[in-house]
């Protein structure tokens, strides 16, 4: 689904942010991104979601170079691609239905489906019963979920997430990235960048570790044992 091919990103003054990288992340997998702060595991993300665009190689998704894509092509694109944001990002002048509902309303769906379609995905992460809240109530692992819920209700190709545990404890974490799993395992294609190594150390995902922006190991760890 997306290809990495020898791909820089140098930002202006000079700083390289990512170096020569390359990677490939077949549809279906889930693939951790690891490494320490400032390591590019955000940079790599905004590539993909074309908020950055590469400075050297070639970027591919399901076949076609990004680097290509014209500033009319890239809303279609990211309605392909679910994000969710370390920080949740969530509009607390809103409910939790109509937080969820955002990419739907913007992609101009029918109200009828857009209910539908934000209830299943609330109900996905246990949270049905919140709709009609304001999300500033919910504890910080709830208002995770509402964001993971904004991020699959239009059923995206592709699952981001960018540090999506930062802010959680231990027990909530662990949840949290349990509900990542159950995505992937319905055939969502997800790429999580983390730099908590002890909490993904259980989970048989592939995992790619950026040090300095060039990727310095790579491995399939053993099946899990959960």
């Amino acid at each position: 689904m997306i290809r990495f091919d020898n791909v820089s990103k140098r930002y202006p003054g000079g700083y390289e942010a990512l170096k020569r990288i390359s990677l490939e992340l077949p549809q279906g997998e889930m693939l951790f991104l690891t490494g320490h702060s400032g390591a590019g595991k955000t940079t790599l993300l905004k590539l993909v979601m074309l908020m950055e665009r590469i400075t050297q190689g070639q970027l591919l998704f399901e076949g076609k170079n990004l680097d290509r894509f014209s500033q009319h092509e890239i809303p279609f694109h990211r309605r392909r691609i679910g994000l969710v944001f370390q920080n949740h990002e969530l509009l607390f002048d809103r409910s939790v239905f109509d937080n969820v509902a955002m990419p739907l309303a913007v992609s101009g769906a029918h109200p009828r489906e857009i209910a539908r379609r934000v209830r299943a995905a609330l109900d996905k992460v246990g949270l049905l019963d919140k709709e009609h809240l304001n999300p500033i109530v919910l504890s910080g692992g709830e208002q995770q979920r509402v964001g993971i819920a904004r991020a699959v209700v239009h059923k995206p190709d592709l699952l981001l997430a960018d540090e999506p545990t930062g802010n959680l404890d231990a027990e909530l974490s662990r949840e949290i990235l349990d509900l990542f799993c159950e995505f992937n395992r319905v055939g969502v294609t997800i790429m999580l960048a983390t730099h908590d190594l002890p909490l993904i150390a259980n989970y048989s995902k592939r995992r790619l570790e950026l040090d300095q922006g060039r990727v310095v190991s790579g491995a399939f760890p053993q099946p899990e044992a959960l």
